[in-house]
């Protein structure tokens, strides 16, 4: 007997195609972050070498509380690929400059808020 036909969904799952003929695919090196009160602004940007000036591709809007959500998603993956590859080096290969690195282990969960 299969179980795993017996077995109940997740009741948050969420079932996702991608298409290639629609799906938009954008490169991205440089990301610029603005907010208010009610919204995050996240503009996708590259910069290419020999343009004077960054080239916005998507902008990208959300409710502060799918920003920290994102936030979560990403700190979550990025721990699980340095365990896997190492720690991402944010130098550029020029060893430890005060104030551009940092190691995602150090900040803990991010789930929660304030805690003073």
């Amino acid at each position: 007997m299969d179980n795993n036909n017996n077995q109940p969904k997740p009741q948050n799952q969420l079932s996702l195609e991608l298409n290639p003929q629609t799906t938009k695919v954008s490169y991205s090196n440089l990301a610029i972050i603005s907010h208010s009160r009610s919204e995050f602004i996240i503009d996708f940007a590259a910069t290419l070498p020999g343009l004077p000036k960054a080239l916005i591709g998507d902008r990208i809007i959300m409710t502060p509380e799918h920003a920290k959500r994102l936030m979560n998603a990403l700190f979550d993956n990025i721990s699980k690929y340095e365990a896997q590859n190492g720690v991402i080096d944010l130098t550029g290969g020029k060893g430890p400059q005060p104030g551009t690195t940092f190691n995602l282990n150090d900040f803990g969960p991010l789930g929660g808020g304030n805690k003073s």
